[in-house]
């Protein structure tokens, strides 16, 4: 099996990209959606977070408050505390499908991920695909995208990795500059690259 892993910055089209690749057959997990889903559903993690940031975490419900963990988290500077609980019971629950991919005969495992570089190239992928995109062309997807306020977006952008960064460490690179079908067509190449079908 063929694991890679795809990550950019923000509107830099990664998850597009992705998305491409389910299409042709990939088993891609999203690691922001796994991240959300095991905030709420993985015992061990919804503990550590009310001890770090308080009961308020979770509403009477059981489902996650955003607003009340965004302020907490982004407004407050303690993103690297949610992240040290957070990005562990990821990477495990990712370990665990990696072998239930593996055990099934899959032929393309993809983690699609914003973090993926963070502490350097992580060890067992066998490409690192990087998404990049000039940054007003990012800056106009996302405020398109969700609404953002240009700042807003400029002020997430800031916080990530910076583009020689990502290159460093990227065995392919997409650049995302032009249609979306010039983008479909650049993911399918790059499919066919790392599975070697032709």
């Amino acid at each position: 099996m063929i694991i890679a892993g795809i990550t950019g910055g923000i509107g830099s089209g990664k998850t597009t990209v992705a998305r491409v690749w389910e299409k042709l057959g990939a088993r891609v997990m999203y690691a922001d959606d796994i991240a959300k889903q095991l905030m709420v559903s993985e015992e061990s993690v919804r503990t550590q977070l009310k001890k770090v940031f308080g009961d308020g975490v979770y509403l009477p419900d059981g489902s996650l408050n955003k607003p009340y963990l965004a302020e907490e988290a982004f407004q407050k500077g303690r993103v690297e505390e949610l992240n040290s609980i957070v990005h562990p019971a990821v990477y495990r629950y990712g370990e665990r499908l990696i072998e239930q991919e593996k055990a099934r005969g899959t032929a393309l495992f993809v983690k699609e991920a914003a973090l993926l570089l963070k502490n350097g190239r992580p060890d067992g992928f066998d490409f690192i695909v990087v998404c990049e995109a000039d940054e007003a062309l990012r800056i106009s997807r996302v405020t398109g995208r969700d609404g953002s306020k240009p700042a807003e977006v400029k002020e997430r952008m800031a916080k990530q990795q910076s583009r020689d960064v990502f290159r460093k460490h990227a065995d392919i690179v997409i650049a995302n500059n032009g249609t979306l079908r010039e983008l479909e067509e650049k993911a399918e190449a790059t499919f066919r690259l790392m599975t070697g079908e032709q």
